[in-house]
């Protein structure tokens, strides 16, 4: 059996054309399962490197609702799960449930830093 190493793509290749993509992922936290509900928890990271954000680093969220992350070009590729509570636990203080995973693809060649 043969392994292959998989290195990652660098920005100083000797193609200065291509694009060097890297993935960046946020997790906003709704108040409910609707994506226009609005954001109660959230946390960033950014595979360009360019930023290093961190949990609790900012008092305002980066968005207000699920929606309005879609209108800057952030794509959803996870929402949370529909679990109803168990009967009598309908008040019970546990995780944060309706959580939504978002992805936004940059060239690292030409990253503008947003949200």
């Amino acid at each position: 059996m043969t392994t292959e190493t998989i290195h990652p793509a660098r920005a100083d290749t000797a193609d200065a054309t291509a694009p060097v993509l890297r993935q960046q992922v946020l997790v906003l936290y709704l108040a409910d399962s609707a994506l226009d509900s609005f954001v109660v928890g959230w946390s960033r990271y950014d595979g360009t490197g360019r930023t290093s954000p961190t949990t609790g680093d900012s008092d305002e969220p980066p968005y207000e609702s699920g929606v309005a992350a879609l209108r800057d070009g952030w794509r959803l590729f996870q929402a949370a799960q529909l679990i109803p509570p168990y009967p009598g636990h309908e008040y019970d203080v546990s995780f944060l449930k309706h959580e939504f995973f978002f992805e936004r693809i940059v060239d690292v060649r030409s990253v503008v830093d947003r949200a």
